[in-house]
């Protein structure tokens, strides 16, 4: 079986392109994000981060110091 553990998922208030592009640099920059995006489709606007290094609460962390919403999705 294989584990999924790197895959971090966060439900957020980034809800148009306009949110996206504004955290780009912040998430594009630092070298512990192997791949990120958002689901601005869905309604929990889902942030997907790959990471085998940060923990969830440095993400929500990082996503709340620049002005969104963020919480880890269970």
């Amino acid at each position: 079986m294989e584990n999924f553990n790197h895959i971090l998922l966060f439900r957020t208030d980034i809800k148009s392109e306009a949110d996206k592009q504004a955290l780009q640099p912040l998430l594009d920059e630092n070298k512990n994000i192997e791949q990120w995006n958002v689901d601005l489709d869905d309604e929990d606007y889902v942030l997907r981060i790959v990471s085998y290094n940060l923990k969830h609460e440095q993400i929500i962390q990082m996503v709340r110091d620049h002005g969104y919403m963020c919480c880890e999705l269970t």
